[in-house]
């Protein structure tokens, strides 16, 4: 395989410390009992005995479908005695578009568009020969959908070299990141963190890719070498880790289009 700059290590990184929280932070009590949602679309509110929910920056939490805002409301009925944030995906995630993507759009499609710089799939591995040829198999036919939805190309390269994209090829990528809104953009910018790639968040906004598909995708390594190697419990559980907030994220461009 190719030794490919590592894109998913901050992301890695950040699953790790949000795992050691979670062990590490006591829980908060649970302090409410009805759970209910207000508002009017596109500024729908979860209310938690009447009171209206906030983000951590102290923002109303407001989801702009009655889908996202009904299951944001599941995630909190069903809450046991304690308040376990990282069993609310979709709640973290509104809390990021809002808090973090909303005041700071730029530098969000800044920060996916550099993993399309350095995009997964064009990373290819030069032996063994099947593995070669699944690379291929998987991720050619992604590449020239990509480049026929930007108009412009993507380059690629084996071994340990890295490489970039061309810039219009970028421009073409933050300008169609820039059309997304910023729930969209929240949910996007967690895969492509997860992933290491730019293409495949847009493969399963466009319906090109399922979220199934587009993480066997962005898994290919991993679960070749687990494969062929075998792997630890701890590998396995990061892996797994990766697989549900990819696939949260998913869910909540899902819960969007729902309306």
């Amino acid at each position: 395989m190719s030794d490919r700059p590592d894109r998913i290590a901050l992301a890695q990184e950040e699953l790790e410390r949000l795992m050691k929280d979670r062990f590490e932070r006591p829980m908060p009590k649970r302090f409410y009992e009805q759970v209910t949602v207000g508002g009017k679309p596109p500024a729908l509110s979860i209310e938690l005995d009447g009171k209206p929910l906030r983000t951590p920056m102290k923002a109303l939490l407001e989801a702009p479908t009655r889908a996202l805002a009904e299951a944001m409301a599941e995630e909190w009925r069903a809450q046991g005695a304690n308040i376990n944030p990282f069993s609310m995906p979709l709640t973290r995630l509104a809390n990021a578009a809002i808090d973090r993507v909303r005041p700071r759009r730029g530098e969000v499609i800044e920060a996916i568009c550099a993993h399309g710089a350095h995009d997964l799939l064009c990373y290819r591995a030069q032996e063994p020969l099947a593995f070669v040829l699944l690379q291929q198999k998987t991720w050619d036919p992604l590449l020239e959908w990509a480049g026929a939805q930007l108009g412009s190309c993507f380059v690629l390269a084996e071994g340990v070299m890295p490489i970039s994209q061309p810039q219009e090829t970028l421009a073409a990528l933050a300008r169609r990141y820039g059309a997304f809104g910023d729930f969209q953009l929240a949910g996007l910018s967690n895969m492509a963190s997860l992933s290491g790639s730019a293409i495949l968040p847009l493969a399963v906004a466009s319906g090109r890719l399922s979220a199934a598909q587009a993480w066997e995708a962005a898994s290919l390594d991993e679960s070749w070498n687990m494969r062929m190697w075998g792997s630890d419990r701890e590998a396995k559980a990061q892996l797994a880790q990766r697989q549900r907030e990819f696939m949260a994220a998913a869910h909540l461009l899902e819960l969007l289009r729902a309306g």
